[in-house]
């Protein structure tokens, strides 16, 4: 921005911006991270801020939004120490024990084609449902839908293989299983 050089803010602001910060916070580092992070979101889009005697009105504001952004985020996933974490059993379906990836890859590739490319780029690809969206030219609703659809059909699939290999091995007598051991 003209006129205002970017150190120059930072030292003009830094100080009262992380009071502001702190005082939220309650946490030095919390407070620091706020501070950058409003900094840096001036970097990238300060230029854009027309009259440069708001910038620090911009500044406040941007900290308060990080921080109530910050805490809905904590909200909804609590950070919980390593060492306080509870140790529970995970609770895994036995059909998932018994299921290779070739099976997977295997089932995976029967699906409809409308199931089958959202599902690929979600769980192997990592693109976000956005991201899918944009690739596959479907709302995103679709694509929540078609994920949703897909993951019930890849249950099905591979439960039905599992079932069929079962289906094929053959438990041998417990009088014979006792001879083999002799």
């Amino acid at each position: 921005m003209p006129g205002l050089e970017f150190e120059q803010l930072v030292d003009a602001h830094y100080a009262a911006l992380y009071r502001f910060a702190y005082s939220l916070a309650k946490n030095e580092m919390d407070a620091a991270d706020l501070t950058q992070q409003t900094f840096y979101i001036w970097a990238e889009k300060g230029r854009d801020l027309r009259d440069a005697g708001k910038a620090k009105s911009w500044l406040f504001t941007t900290l308060y939004r990080e921080f109530l952004g910050d805490r809905k985020h904590e909200t909804r996933f609590p950070k919980v120490a390593l060492h306080e974490a509870p140790e529970e059993a995970v609770d895994v379906p036995v059909a998932a024990e018994k299921i290779d990836a070739a099976s997977a890859l295997e089932a995976l590739g029967r699906l409809d084609e409308n199931y089958r490319a959202p599902l690929t780029l979600f769980y192997l690809k990592q693109f976000s449902y956005h991201e899918i969206a944009e690739i596959l030219n479907v709302p995103i609703g679709t694509v929540m839908s078609r994920l949703s659809r897909g993951k019930t059909q890849l249950r099905q699939a591979l439960l039905d293989q599992l079932n069929e290999a079962e289906g094929r091995i053959v438990e041998l007598p417990v009088s014979l299983r006792n001879q083999e051991r002799m």
